[in-house]
């Protein structure tokens, strides 16, 4: 095994060839994630459920055992084969998105999305574990910026093949599916966007391992392999850095999460827009603006981190912040479609610029054989706060002060103003904190090596 710090990784390009595969896992679990976004009206229909409702399907629903099972999935990271926990990840959350398509009540839907984040607990855990050890510290900004990627190709993808489908199938009546019975469109939809990720999860069944790197030893020749109670006295002792990063990120999915879950619902509701002009328009931003913003956040973390700030990821973040805030108050309430999408143009570069910088930073304050769970106590921390509460705030605000209909855009609004100005006040209190930790680990990683 190979305990040196900065030693090269073998293979730079399977390395690569690596992180592309796990970021097309990460945007098929956006595809699946997201897809729900674009079939809000048909499914109130059906069930006759709220705003409100509705917004604990997207968020509640997913976010419960995903955050539950978060921990333990972890523990298994730091100890097992990361990519074959991957792989089963995979293969049960495209499953379970199928199994939305064929429920008969609000109460079964709400338990296969919950089915859902139980898979997608397993990847980005591993995931990040396992780009850590394929890659140099110098290049890990822009490997995991790569990799976080996924997010807005997925949900990109959704929005604008989703809303494609959707538009063509609510064209069709029902249509009779063997042993299934005769399921309406938004049922197809679940069907045909889970049915990928089997095939996907075979391809990462076949990836390689690979060796873990930045370890701490202990007394003998061997490893340590700390206790759970020894990986949280390491959170502990380093929560000034992972307290902020987590709170910064927790707002930040508050964001994101809240313009994944209605800004389709925005311009259904204002503009009378079918959920296809919808997706398109939205996933067009999301998938440009987005890869955009990954890519020179991880670039210009690893450029300013080359130059002596090893707070880099956190001046970024700080920026991305500053952006979200700026276009995220104005777009969903400004008065005509185009000046809307263009305004979603920064609000989606901004909230995309931080991610991989961010991800990376968490993975360098922390020796490997932490990382896992570290890793799975910050995503706990999200998805509870993020995941759950970006697509419910708005609901619930429109639901009881808004008037209901097109009251779910200044809900919108005021949830991403406030979110991302708490991101960014966070941020920067905790770059000394971040210098410090960083250094420590550096340290203990070096002594034990």
């Amino acid at each position: 095994m190979n305990h040196n710090l900065n030693g090269p990784p073998t293979g730079e390009r399977y390395a690569w060839y690596v992180v592309l595969v796990l970021m097309l896992a990460y945007t098929l679990s956006f595809v699946d994630r997201q897809i729900l976004g674009l079939l809000v009206q048909p499914i109130r229909s059906e069930f006759g459920i709220s705003d409100t409702q509705i917004g604990l399907l997207q968020g509640l629903s997913f976010a419960l055992f995903y955050t539950v099972l978060g921990l333990p999935m972890g523990w298994l990271v730091d100890r097992f084969s990361r990519r074959n926990l991957i792989a089963g990840g995979v293969a049960l959350w495209s499953l379970m998105t199928a199994v939305c398509g064929v429920a008969t009540s609000y109460s079964g839907l709400f338990a296969a999305r919950v089915g859902v984040g139980v898979g997608e607990a397993a990847l980005s855990p591993a995931a990040f574990s396992m780009i850590s050890d394929y890659f140099r510290r110098e290049r890990l900004g822009i490997a995991l910026s790569v990799y976080a990627m996924g997010v807005f190709i997925g949900a990109g993808l959704a929005f604008i093949v989703g809303g494609a489908v959707v538009d063509a199938v609510t064209k069709l009546p029902p249509m009779e599916i063997f042993g299934l019975g005769a399921l309406s469109a938004w049922r197809l939809t679940f069907l045909i966007v889970g049915a990928p990720g089997l095939l996907l999860a075979l391809v990462i069944w076949r990836l390689r391992e690979p060796l873990r790197r930045g370890v701490m030893q202990s007394a003998g020749a061997e490893p340590a392999q700390p206790r759970v109670a020894e990986v949280m006295a390491m959170v502990r002792a380093r929560r000034g850095a992972f307290g902020g990063i987590t709170l910064a990120m927790a707002a930040h999915a508050i964001c994101m999460y809240s313009v994944f879950a209605w800004m389709p619902t925005v311009f259904i509701r204002r503009f009378g827009w079918s959920p296809g002009e919808a997706g398109l328009a939205l996933g067009l931003v999301v998938l440009f603006c987005g890869c955009a913003g990954m890519v020179l956040g991880g670039w210009l973390t690893d450029r300013w981190q080359a130059n002596g700030r090893s707070d880099a990821a956190l001046r970024v973040g700080t920026l991305g912040a500053l952006l979200t805030v700026g276009a995220g108050v104005v777009a969903p309430v400004i008065a005509t479609p185009f000046w809307v999408v263009l305004c979603l143009a920064p609000l989606l570069f901004g909230l995309a610029l931080p991610v991989g910088s961010l991800f990376a930073a968490l993975q360098l304050i922390f020796p490997n054989q932490a990382r896992g769970l570290a890793s799975a106590l910050f995503l706990c921390v999200i998805s509870l706060v993020g995941i759950s509460l970006g697509p419910l705030i708005p609901g619930v605000m429109n639901d009881r002060w808004l008037g209901g209909g097109a009251g779910i855009a200044p809900a919108l609004a005021i949830t991403i103003g406030v979110a991302a100005v708490l991101m960014a006040i966070v941020l920067w209190a905790s770059r000394s904190a971040y210098r410090q930790q960083r250094q420590r680990c550096d340290q203990e990683i070096a002594v034990s090596a």
